[in-house]
This record gives structure tokens, C-alpha cells and sequence, in this order.
């Protein structure tokens, strides 16, 4: 079992009247997540009931409020109790149904998931406005794979365990950046069950989520999309040529990239600017939520491929990283380029405070800064800028700013904000 560290936030909340809304991809863990907290309640003698909506028995229970409300009343009592629901999005206008049952001030508490469709991110969100906590639960990091993978025997150490075993460190990374952390992968023996897995992943979020939410039969150019977005990350997308490529119109591809965006399977990211006439501002660049479903999209799903685009996929990783220390965009990710190619991997800002980081898939021996990275140093002066990179730590000033070379593994560790 891979212990997820969202399960402690849940925890907390359980004794909150709001409802508790677990979203994220598909296969990321969600309903074994309920499970363990359900777990955890009936070890301290609370009653509960479980519903799932991929199941046609408990669905049936959701033809209306009341009949929903008779079940539960069956299994709990009148008193206080914990009703799970999983796979909500099955539920056609889940969003309203939901808000009349928490206007009813029931004694129960609702633990409720769902797989990223537009009615969870969209409709959901707006008709329980006050009435619930988001829990998003993306696949697996790095550092719950790395305490997984070392047993959980240096949980309260691992900082300690990333410093002294860097080369192990280094071997999980390998492992991590080829396969990504969806938790059937990641407990899968061997390449080929590897590849099984996150096979019946990728038809399953193609054929159920994106068929179904798209209402299309063919998914070919949504599947080939996948592929080309999987191909581009960290690069300037040119919808037009994508468009061409696949033969569709441009507003139809950009609609599709929103789609993937809100199944939990790329993150966009938009340009830093100040100055129209020198910075680009309107390129958009993506990032996989899971680096094992980008190198499967990619063909590159094996232990011994030869990653053409390792640079780009170590940015990948660290992307994800920063949206998972500053989640719900309360600190925003941008990326920084020029019309004279200068270029900064990411900027994080929080009003007018900005911080750069670059990235480099290298061991460093020395303080290096690339132009690039001087240039929006000395134009913006920011009181702090991060180079990542795999194992060297130091600090050098330039200008009026600290800049700190941080190995990956360090990221959480050294939040800006």
C-alpha cells in the first residue's frame, strides 16, 4: 500500500459539516483513499456506508434525494454517521443534487470523489460554494514514491536519506521520470506489466472519460493530440501547426487541450511580462500532470529507451513539484520568454514579489548563470532566484539578488513563499 500524505488533511476534516470533495485523474488512488479513511473510522467504532456509482446497484440509489436519504437512514441510523460516495461525476447535475442534500443539515458527513469531467471541475465547484473543501489527490510524487520504494523506513528522515544516498536517489529518479507515478504502475513487477498497466490506463481516460464527455466515437485525433501535446512539452505550442497536423479547426484543438487540461492530464502555463514589445505574451506552453502517461503517449514507455527529450522532461518533473507546494494557484507558475530568445524556465509570483528558476538536468560543479537568467535578474531584480539542478547546492549574489542552486530533491525544503 503507497501511503498517501492527503490522507492526514482528510483526517482533520472529518469532523468539519463540509462536505469533503476528493478529485483528481483517474486510477490516481482515490478510491483506495476512501477506503483507508473508512478504515480508519471503523477502527474508532464510527458507522458508515460506502455507495460507488460504477456500480449499478448503488447507483440506483441516486434516482432521487430521497431515496438516497432512505439508504443511508437504512445503514446508519438517524445519528451521526459517514456516508462515502464515490465516482460522483456519474451523476447527471451531481452539483445541485448535492446542494439540496447539505441545505438539508443532515447528521451525516459526506466524503465524496470523482475522476476530472467538466461538471466536477466546473458545476460541482460552483453549486457547493461554501459547502465544501476541495482535496485534489494527483498520482503519486516523488517523495511518497521514494518512501514507498525505501519502506517507509526513513519517513521522518528523508531529507537526511536524500543527502547521504544521493546515488539511490538518483537510480528512484531514473525509475520515477521513466514510469511516473500512477500506483498501479508503480506496484507492478516488471516493464511489461508496467506497460499493461498504463496501457488500460490510457484507453480507459480515452474511451470512458474524453468519449463520454466529448460525446464522439472516434477518439483518434484526440488520441494522437495526446501525443503531439506529449512530444512538445516545455516548448512554445503553435496551435496552428497542431491544427493542420491534425486536421481540425483551431478553436476545435484548443477546446480538446481544455479538455485534457480539465481531466487532470496537462496543466498550461502562460507567459511573464511586463513589456509587450520585448516579451512574448500570448505563447502558451503545457506540462503532463503524470510523467509516465506523457513518455507512454510518447512511445517511450521502457526502462532503457534513450529519453531524446530528458531536459525537457526533468522541467516536467519540477513543474510538478511547484504545483504541488503551491496548489489552487494561490502563488501563480509562469514561464518567462523574449523576442530575442532569452528565456527562464519558470517565474513564480505572488503580486509584485517574482522569483525565477531555472532548470538543469546536470551535476553542477560550479555556480553557473546563463545570460538568459542574468538578463531577467538585472532587469527585475528579484530578491531571490533558484537554479535546479541534480546535486549541487550553493548560493551567489548577482546584483541585489540571492541566488540559490538547490538539488531537485531540496524543492520542498526551500519554499520562496
Amino acid at each position: 500500500m503507497i501511503k498517501r500524505t492527503l490522507l492526514d488533511g482528510l483526517k482533520s476534516h472529518l469532523t468539519n459539516k463540509q462536505f469533503s470533495l476528493i478529485v483528481g485523474p483517474r486510477q490516481a488512488g482515490k478510491t483506495t483513499l476512501m477506503l483507508l479513511l473508512r478504515d480508519y473510522l471503523e477502527k474508532k467504532g464510527e458507522k458508515s456506508v460506502l455507495l460507488n456509482l460504477d456500480i449499478e446497484s448503488d447507483a440506483t440509489f441516486f434516482s432521487s434525494q430521497e431515496k438516497l436519504l432512505s439508504k443511508i437512514r437504512l445503514e446508519l441510523g438517524t445519528e451521526n454517521g459517514f456516508v462515502f460516495i464515490d465516482e460522483i461525476q456519474r451523476k447527471e447535475n451531481a452539483g445541485l443534487f448535492l446542494k439540496g442534500i447539505y441545505d438539508m443539515g443532515l447528521p451525516y458527513k459526506f466524503i465524496i470523489s470523482g475522476s476530472g469531467s467538466i461538471e466536477l471541475k466546473e458545476k460541482i465547484h460552483e453549486s457547493l460554494a461554501g459547502r465544501k473543501r476541495l482535496f485534489e489527490l494527483s498520482t503519486v510524487s516523488f517523495r511518497e514514491f521514494v518512501d514507498f520504494r525505501t519502506n517507509y523506513n526513513y519517513s521522518d528522515m528523508m531529507s537526511e536519506f536524500y543527502n547521504l544516498e544521493t546515488q539511490k536517489t538518483h537510480v528512484l529518479l531514473n525509475e520515477y521520470l521513466h514510469f511516473g507515478g500512477y500506483p498501479r504502475v508503480i506496484t507492478a513487477e516488471s516493464v511489461e506489466e508496467k506497460r499493461k498497466e498504463m496501457d488500460e490506463i490510457y484507453r480507459s481516460y480515452i474511451e470512458k472519460d474524453i468519449s463520454l464527455l466529448l460525446k464522439i466515437q472516434k477518439t483518434e485525433k484526440i488520441s494522437e493530440l495526446v501525443r503531439l501535446t506529449a512530444s512538445q512539452i516545455g516548448r512554445l505550442v503553435n496551435y496552428h501547426e497542431i491544427s493542420n497536423t491534425l486536421n481540425i479547426a483551431t478553436e476545435t484543438l484548443k477546446k480538446y487541450l481544455r479538455y485534457l487540461e480539465k481531466t487532470f492530464i496537462i496543466n498550461r502555463i502562460n507567459p511573464f511580462f511586463k513589456n509587450v514589445r520585448k516579451e512574448i505574451t500570448k505563447a502558451t506552453i503545457y506540462y503532463f500532470r503524470d510523467i509516465g502517461l506523457k513518455n507512454y503517449s510518447s512511445g517511450i514507455f521502457t526502462a532503457t529507451a534513450d529519453i531524446l527529450d530528458q531536459d525537457f522532461l526533468f522541467q516536467n518533473f519540477i513543474y510538478n513539484i511547484l504545483r504541488d507546494i503551491y496548489p489552487h494557484g494561490m502563488i501563480s507558475i509562469k514561464f518567462w520568454r523574449t523576442l530575442d530568445r532569452a528565456k527562464v524556465d519558470f517565474i513564480l509570483s505572488s503580486g509584485d514579489n517574482h522569483v525565477p528558476i531555472e532548470v538543469k538536468y546536470k551535476s553542477m560543479r560550479s555556480p553557473e548563470v546563463n545570460r538568459s537568467f542574468r538578463s531577467f535578474i538585472k532587469k527585475y531584480s528579484p530578491g531571490k532566484a533558484i537554479i535546479v539542478n541534480l546535486d549541487y547546492k550553493d548560493s551567489v549574489k548577482i546584483e541585489n539578488t540571492e541566488v540559490l542552486f538547490l538539488p531537485y530533491y531540496e524543492m520542498e525544503n526551500n519554499m520562496v513563499f
